[in-house]
């Protein structure tokens, strides 16, 4: 079974973000995740825009598997900033999680979110507390 393979079982039980939400792992890598959600009209608001919620879902899973997958110890989140950019016109978001530092105890990711047209929906930083 391959890295990516055992990420998505692993990551299978989060049953909000991979059910109820349907996003997808796409690309593992050291301290490196990028995910995928195919939007559908369960992810809008009332006004037809991209709920922020169905994104930040998305962005911390990200998070989740870039600080988690391979790891010795779990990491949960501890605080987050998120700037929510610009609404999306696309069919999909991608959240792509970076580790910028690495601490005994925390580490800090940046989770960027764009569409298939190229567009940046959100950035959402992570600062996240070795358990």
């Amino acid at each position: 079974m391959s890295k990516l393979e055992e990420a998505r079982e692993l990551f299978a039980h989060d049953i909000y973000a991979s059910e109820l939400t349907g996003a997808v792992i796409d690309e593992i890598g050291d301290n490196y995740a990028k995910c995928s959600l195919i939007l559908a009209d369960k992810h809008r608001n009332a006004y037809g825009g991209i709920m922020g919620g169905a994104i930040y879902t998305l962005a911390d899973l990200a998070f989740a598997v870039a600080s988690n997958f391979d790891k010795k110890e779990a990491t949960v989140s501890l605080s987050t900033a998120a700037n929510f950019m610009s609404a999306s016109r696309g069919s999909v978001l991608y959240a792509e999680a970076k580790l910028i530092k690495d601490g005994r105890r925390n580490c800090f990711y940046e989770v960027r979110v764009t569409d298939d047209l190229g567009k940046d929906i959100a950035e959402i930083l992570f600062t996240g507390a070795h358990l």
